[in-house]
């Protein structure tokens, strides 16, 4: 007896888990038909702009070794290729298979299931900066197709959430009407280009970013043969200001430098060249002795980025990072090869060749600052935990054009800046950025407290961190009174958005194991000690297993044994915390009393 069914007789989840398991055989067969080891014939060789990506999975292939599922889903049908499927699951207002939950990505666009049952869209906007306008035309998307709030990330970005399926294209088209775009910003592309966030206005800046950090971004976006790359890229521009952008996290640091006369090369401003900065993974852009002539910055971003397209891991995601190409063959073969792709050597100085940095400015990002033009200033707007409501947008937007220069800054520490503000109308544009509930002034605490989305938006999410983040702010702000710079991040996963390893005190989610059963709680590990710039290092394990509700009582006492046991007034945290052990940290913790 033969039994026949139709795709009426299945649910949608299993009308997507059999479309899931086509796509799965075709992978298959597109696979051999491309020089797999077990193909007979001999493949044509691959052509255009993907052709460099598939090349590289040929390899894999030929081997003998397994595609991840990411790769062959870019295989069976690269993502740019697949819009009008993205429309019709609008239409349908239909959830993603799992390989177009990946695809979609490619437009900005994260299916953020099982935390909820919409999309997350993240955009893209160099070094930061977007108009007045642009600010208040997303806060009209936002309550027309999203949540109604949007959240500045620690890449000097703007994402909206909670968005149904079917208002996803009328969002993505909506943010190009404004002149920005999401495309690439997810999934395994170069993300949102990170500059000095005061670029052009710091009195103290070598070098004005927002050009190159541009450049390098159309170029990103016009090319699609950088889209074949093995996992995600981050590239920052640092112009010496006063506020950092973390250039040593990203996959590749430009860090402008003034180059002394005298050691064989043109003196002025140049880039130092830094590559493999992971900070979840614990490494930070190695210093190449190289510097680049900021004219030249876009065309060694490029030669980087293909030769890791070449040889980045395409069967572990876990390793597919620049870092582990990097670790794999050694700094000195992988330049080499940098300089082949480029067509000509780099030009290398010693250490001694390059003047020292300014300084950073750790409050710079907050309150009212001095700009390199007479009688103007930023004013560094303190966003609780980096959320915006749509009318605050409206109104900083306002601000911003009434008041400022009519631009909108963002920075890598989940807030913003308005810069342009005349010396006589600091005071009003101050009381009109509280009147929309804002604030200019921040305590030690609360200027340097940074959370990712978490769990009640990241299904990776071990933790509710925002929420946690804003109960350790509260609860140590009436009761801990810091006079010297501090950072406290909490990220919920081992991605490490919110860069927990280089914060003063860092935390990742956890589930904390709770009574004799399997049972557990959310909760967190805390590190101590960590840096960026000229401080750059890991922070060290200090609690194990710290359940989320002991949390806000526990960093206080961290901040109490710091003020009992710090060598002076002016010793920061950060070199109390490097003074000390794990374990002694700990002990000196516990035995201070939480008030």
């Amino acid at each position: 007896m033969k039994l026949e069914t139709t795709t009426a007789d299945f649910s949608d989840e299993q009308k997507r888990y059999l479309e899931g398991f086509m796509s799965g055989l075709q992978v298959g067969r597109v696979g051999l038909a491309s020089g797999g080891a077990s193909s007979s014939k001999a493949a044509a060789e691959p052509v255009g702009p993907d052709a460099a990506g598939l090349k590289a999975q040929d390899k894999v292939l030929a081997s003998g070794k397994k595609l991840v599922d990411q790769e062959k889903f870019k295989r069976e049908e690269h993502p740019f290729d697949a819009y009008p499927r993205l429309k019709q699951q609008a239409l349908d207002n239909a959830p993603p298979s799992p390989a177009d939950n990946f695809r979609w990505r490619y437009y900005g666009l994260f299916y953020v299931a099982p935390a909820q049952d919409s999309y997350m869209c993240r955009l893209r906007m160099p070094n930061g900066i977007l108009t007045h306008w642009q600010l208040a035309g997303m806060a009209d998307l936002a309550e027309r197709y999203c949540g109604p709030f949007c959240h500045v990330t620690t890449r000097a970005n703007l994402q909206v959430r909670e968005i149904p399926p079917k208002h996803t294209v009328a969002l993505i088209e909506g943010i190009q009407d404004l002149g920005l775009c999401s495309r690439g910003s997810g999934a395994d592309n170069i993300r949102n280009v990170t500059g000095t966030p005061t670029a052009g206005i710091d009195p103290q800046e070598l070098i004005d970013t927002r050009v190159y950090a541009r450049e390098w971004h159309y170029h990103i976006l016009n090319d699609r043969s950088l889209t074949g790359l093995p996992r995600k890229f981050n590239v920052a521009f640092d112009g010496a200001g006063k506020i950092a952008v973390l250039e040593d996290t990203n996959d590749i640091a430009f860090a402008a430098v003034e180059v002394k006369d005298g050691f064989g090369v043109e003196p002025g401003v140049w880039f130092r060249l830094g590559i493999g900065g992971i900070t979840g993974h614990r490494d930070f852009a190695k210093d190449t002795g190289i510097v680049v002539k900021p004219a030249d910055a876009t065309k060694v971003a490029d030669a980087i980025v293909r030769v890791f397209i070449d040889l980045g891991d395409r069967t572990n995601r876990l390793k597919a990072r620049l870092k582990y190409v990097i670790d794999g063959m050694g700094m000195d073969k992988f330049l080499v090869l940098v300089e082949q792709k480029l067509g000509h050597a780099f030009t290398r100085v010693p250490a001694e060749a390059v003047a020292p940095r300014p300084m950073f400015d750790r409050m710079a990002h907050i309150g009212v600052h001095k700009q390199k033009q007479a009688d103007l200033n930023w004013i560094g707007v303190s966003l609780p935990l980096g959320k915006l409501t749509c009318e605050q947008m409206r109104g900083l937007a306002k601000i911003a054009s009434d008041l400022g220069d009519g631009e909108i800054r963002l920075t890598v520490w989940q807030n913003l800046l308005i810069p342009g503000v005349r010396d006589d109308n600091v005071g009003l544009a101050i009381a009109a950025i509280e009147a929309i509930g804002l604030a200019v002034k921040a305590s030690q605490i609360r200027a340097g407290l940074i959370a990712c989305t978490g769990n009640a938006g990241c299904k990776f999410a071990a933790s509710d961190t925002k929420r946690h983040g804003a109960e350790i702010g509260d609860w140590c702000e009436p009761r801990v009174e810091i006079d010297t710079p501090l950072n406290i991040h909490l990220t919920g996963c081992h991605h490490s958005c919110a860069q927990h390893y280089i914060s003063d005190i860092g935390l990742i989610a956890a589930k904390v194991p709770v009574g004799e059963e399997d049972d557990t709680v959310e909760g967190y590990h805390l590190f101590a000690g960590g840096g960026f710039g000229p401080n750059a290092d890991v922070g060290q394990e200090v609690y194990h297993d710290l359940k989320a509700e002991d949390a806000p009582k526990t960093v206080e006492k961290l901040l109490k044994a710091y003020l009992s046991h710090r060598a002076s007034s002016d010793e920061t945290f950060l070199t109390f915390a490097r003074r000390h052990d794990g374990e002694t940290l700990r002990k000196l913790a516990d035995a201070e009393i939480s008030t």
